[in-house]
């Protein structure tokens, strides 16, 4: 199994572990400390050596931030964990407050005194983060102060030890591109951005520039790492050399100079010149480093970002075939459902551990690329959940299974949620999960021109639920990458987001409607920007989405009625194209014929 089911999060020991934190603190002489969920390269995943929100409150989410002061601590997370984070984390203790309607940087604003000295680590937190602290700290004579040695690793006595996985090469005729053409491009983009170089943090930008793919993180196959690209020269890579077999490394020392991470904080500060380093996504270090040598900081965009998303024609043939071997999986497990579910005998890991064994039966799965979301009844109505032994609920009749899913293959990364129904829904479920496919529909449809940013299409996946004044509380799409990370930037489908789309992006389309203490429902796609065509009589070529996750959408929980024709057309059309492409591939005389059902045209 790629997951466990272990309970990992255990809210007994908040208590203990804050106030062994605010010994430290205090002995530090600072009012409060901030712990952030992230890494020293901020990316989505990290290995368990920096897990210290997990550690220090419980709570298990992917996204969190505690500030724990001297008489009082909070938490803050976002729509997806509002309900979560009160499981999970001991609010005798901790206080949960909404990332996005309160904002931590807005609530210590009010809370700190003047001359509290309120301590974060530097290598944690972004500078533009950063920024936002130091203003609102100053706003109450507050003084937010970078810590050399993090307190809270100096209370984590069986803190783990940093990961060393092992490092291979992408192959060339998978990427579509060899690493020096990809140096080469990016050397070109420094110099446009007035950079001589540029300091690269997150593992998955380093991974696609060098084609190189690592085992430090779950689920993700990145080796953590860090990069200085050069305008002209030879780029650095910082990486522990025990990652690095005699293969791997002699590539490696052709394209660039190989160094280990601990001379990446010295090396910035030896760059002088000026320096291309995003403030979004860079820690707050590295901005220090590079000024303390007297180079220039130059904000921009991680130049990795933007042409890491573009996917190019071997790329996106890569990732149509692993959707076409993951559509074959995703339909033996929903027959599987189907077949086993009003038994009475699944529950959320059995489904978890099936699903699992169908996609290793393809011969082709590296990894899931994320923990299955199996939600059972009410489990389904938490957008983000993650099934435990302590929290395994039963498929139960006339109930709702919500699963969200993920393969890494080595030619694609896949992304898919579908809602079923066990037995008999209830009218307002169909009436809810209507109005979500029609929301999916109407964005997969869409056609927008050179410019449109997600933000501009999200209303379009949300219309039909504010209709009836519902809504949900997530983002409607993010972007996926090419054996890569599941959720990538810079594109994304929401209220927030402001990038254009580009042909050769491939995103996410999964409206939502959750139900809280009853039931939940999501339909996720994965969709490719197509590039601008003519549309007869108008006067822009406009850009669309080709989908590529190949699935049945549950036609028990459709009301036909509440359907446009284009919508129903769109379906049909669609069920026929899974059916097309999958049914050669199934042996099974009995997944065939669920198949076939599953797929037919809807009734009236």
């Amino acid at each position: 199994m790629f997951q466990t089911f272990d309970n990992v999060s255990d809210p007994s020991h908040g208590k203990a572990r804050i106030a062994a934190l605010r010994a430290e603190l205090k002995r530090r002489g600072l009012k409060g400390f901030l712990v952030p969920l992230a890494d020293e390269h901020q990316g989505e995943y990290i290995p368990a050596a920096a897990a210290r929100l997990l550690w220090l409150t419980g709570f298990a989410g992917s996204a969190g931030l505690a500030i724990v002061l001297d008489d009082r601590a909070a938490i803050f997370v976002d729509g997806r964990y509002t309900l979560q984070v009160r499981e999970q984390v001991d609010l005798t203790v901790i206080e949960p407050h909404h990332l996005i309607e309160e904002p931590p940087h807005d609530w210590l604003k009010t809370v700190a005194q003047k001359g509290d000295r309120i301590g974060f680590d530097p290598w944690l937190m972004t500078a533009a983060e950063v920024g936002r602290f130091e203003t609102a700290l100053a706003a109450s004579d507050a003084e937010f102060v970078a810590v050399d040695g993090n307190p809270v690793d100096a209370v984590w006595t069986d803190r783990p030890e940093p990961p060393k996985g092992r490092v291979s090469l992408f192959p060339e005729n998978l990427a579509g591109e060899s690493a020096e053409s990809k140096l080469a491009r990016l050397g070109e983009a420094i110099g446009k951005a007035g950079a001589d170089a540029a300091a690269l943090t997150r593992p998955d930008s380093i991974a696609w520039a060098f084609n190189i793919r690592g085992e430090d993180v779950p689920h993700t196959p990145e080796a953590l790492s860090f990069a200085i690209l050069r305008k002209e020269g030879r780029p650095s890579l910082f990486i522990d050399g025990a990652k690095l077999d005699n293969v791997v490394r002699d590539r490696l020392e052709q394209i660039a100079a190989v160094e280990p991470p601990a001379g990446f904080a010295p090396a910035l500060t030896a760059l002088g010149g000026s320096v291309l380093v995003d403030k979004a996504s860079a820690a707050f270090e590295v901005v220090r480093r590079v000024e303390a040598g007297g180079g220039k900081v130059v904000a921009g965009a991680d130049p990795v970002l933007l042409p890491k998303a573009l996917k190019n024609p071997v790329e996106l043939s890569g990732i149509r075939a692993a959707h076409v071997r993951d559509g074959v999986a995703m339909v033996r497990f929903l027959a599987w459902i189907d077949r086993e579910a009003p038994k009475g005998g699944l529950d959320e890991i059995a489904v978890t551990k099936k699903l699992e064994e169908f996609r290793a039966d393809t011969g082709a799965l590296r990894d899931i690329s994320f923990d299955t979301i199996a939600g059972a009844g009410p489990n389904a109505a938490i957008p983000h959940y993650h099934v435990s032994t302590a929290s395994n609920r039963k498929v139960e009749m006339n109930g709702i299974l919500l699963v969200d899913s993920g393969a890494q293959y080595q030619d694609g990364t896949t992304d898919i949620t579908r809602t079923m129904i066990v037995g008999t829904p209830t009218e307002e479920m169909i009436d809810r999960f209507t109005r979500v496919l029609i929301g999916h529909i109407r964005l997969t449809l869409a056609r927008f021109p050179k410019g449109t940013s997600g933000a501009h299409l999200d209303v379009l996946a949300r219309g039909k639920l504010w209709e009836a004044g519902l809504d949900f509380d997530h983002g409607t799409g993010h972007g996926v990458g090419h054996y890569l990370s599941v959720h990538e930037g810079p594109g994304r489908i929401a209220k927030t987001g402001h990038v254009p789309l580009e042909p050769g992006m491939l995103m996410s389309n999964e409206p939502g409607f959750y139900k809280a203490g009853a039931w939940g429902i999501r339909i996720e796609n994965l969709v490719i920007v197509t590039a601008p065509e003519p549309i007869d009589g108008g006067e822009r070529p406009m850009m669309g989405f080709e989908t590529v996750t190949l699935c049945p959408i549950d036609r028990r929980l459709i009301r036909p009625s509440m359907l446009e024709a284009r919508e129903r057309a769109w379906l049909d059309a669609y069920h026929a194209e899974v059916r097309e492409k999958l049914l050669p591939l199934l042996n099974d005389e009995a997944d065939r014929a669920w198949l076939v059902a599953a797929t037919a045209p809807l009734a009236a």
